[in-house]
């Protein structure tokens, strides 16, 4: 590790305090709805791989926002972007078109391998992404032969009642039953899935790497052998790329390491690099399956959004940061393997979507010994911290996130 902090935290005069700020905590009890605990900080500003609280503290961000800010903050091609498109035209609703929609449209058709027969829908965020894929699945009946759709046991594909329904977590869902109904869920095993495909499934979906359980990898082969079971019985293989895709683990999209081409994948998060969009890309027959009027977003795929997405994956490309990742990723691993640590027993993922197994079940009080040394990381679990740090993250981010990780596990 490094023998000192080399981005020291920097401490603010009560003068030089946001305004405000003041009693924040007191404020969003009294403000928020009661669907989520007290935030852990107020953030005011951030810059680069790095945020500000109301008091001035510094924070090296490794989670970006749940993997959604792919360039940092306040980079400066997503500010030029906003401000431009902002200063044009922000929205037009669903009966207009704009340039800017057009063009990302025609850049994920080329970035997610979706060729000439692909199409893409434009919603605002990874649920909805979600909801737009389950109406496609119940789209692929074949006469009313199919109704089964497929899921897997602990993954997580949102909040929405259709997303709850496909999520294989029934604790989220206990109190909201009756959901969505024809969905089952299965193990990720290629057993479990050899049992349970056959032509009266319209649809498996799945995560490459299952984020919200803990960064957890699918068996190798899965997706090769999910892929050739949905081909031989007509189903609809529809990958959530949402944490996943937009260059995080090291290719541009998750499924891109196996080699195969799904039926759909949704995205969302890291296009936006912050600002809310989400997007259903199919491809070949499964493009066919949605005619007129069958779904549809007010704000989804306006120009504000679609310009700063396409200014998001312009940078990705031009700046070469499906592979920063890809390396990034391997550096990671490398400090994470000096640490020799007992608590530290797997490190699982792919690029820079990590997460760390712990021997036992210390990963809140990890991160919050990270937080207090200004390191923002995630326990996804009892025994899992989470890594997504920002795709420009370099070696002077790498070396202070060894410093400060180092610190926290030292304090357990």
């Amino acid at each position: 590790m490094t023998a000192a902090d080399p981005h020291p935290q920097t401490q603010q005069t009560p003068a030089e305090q946001t305004p405000g700020t003041e009693h924040w905590q007191e404020r969003f009890g009294a403000a928020m709805m009661r669907t989520l605990a007290t935030p852990l900080a107020m953030l005011v500003r951030g810059e680069g791989c790095y945020v500000w609280d109301e008091k001035g503290k510094k924070y090296l961000d490794f989670l970006a926002g749940i993997a959604v800010n792919s360039l940092g903050h306040a980079h400066p091609d997503l500010i030029a972007a906003v401000t431009q498109q902002v200063g044009r035209v922000a929205h037009v609703s669903n009966y207009f078109t704009s340039p800017p929609q057009l063009e990302l449209a025609e850049r994920l058709k080329r970035i997610t391998g979706a060729g000439e027969a692909g199409r893409v829908y434009f919603c605002n965020s990874g649920a909805e992404a979600n909801e737009a894929a389950f109406k496609l699945a119940r789209l692929n009946t074949a006469g009313g032969k199919r109704s089964r759709i497929l899921s897997l046991h602990e993954s997580f594909h949102g909040r929405t009642m259709g997303a709850l329904a496909l999520s294989g977590k029934p604790a989220m869902r206990e109190a909201f039953l009756p959901v969505p109904g024809g969905v089952e869920h299965i193990h990720s095993t290629i057993g479990a899935l050899e049992a349970a495909i056959d032509t009266t499934v319209a649809a498996l979906f799945l995560e490459p790497v299952k984020g919200e359980a803990g960064v957890i990898d699918l068996p190798t082969g899965f997706l090769r052998r999910a892929r050739e079971l949905c081909t031989r019985h007509g189903v609809l293989l529809i990958i959530d790329e949402v944490q996943t895709g937009a260059g995080r683990t090291g290719a541009w999209f998750a499924f891109q390491h196996d080699g195969i081409t799904p039926d759909a994948i949704t995205i969302a998060k890291g296009i936006g690099g912050g600002l809310p969009i989400g997007a259903l890309v199919t491809y070949g027959a499964a493009s066919e399956l949605f005619s007129r009027g069958q779904h549809g977003s007010t704000y989804g795929g306006n120009p504000l959004v679609t310009a700063t997405s396409n200014a998001v994956l312009g940078v990705i490309e031009r700046d070469g940061l499906v592979a920063n990742a890809a390396r990034r990723g391997e550096q990671l691993r490398e400090i994470l393997a000096r640490f020799a640590s007992p608590h530290i027993t797997e490190v699982r993922g792919r690029g820079l979507l990590i997460g760390i197994g712990l021997a036992e079940p210390v990963a809140l009080p990890l991160a919050a010994a990270a937080l207090a040394e200004g390191l923002i990381v995630n326990a996804a679990n009892e025994s899992t911290i989470r890594l997504a740090p920002p795709l420009i993250v370099g070696d002077g981010e790498l070396d202070d996130f060894e410093h400060r990780f180092g610190l926290a596990l030292a304090s357990l």
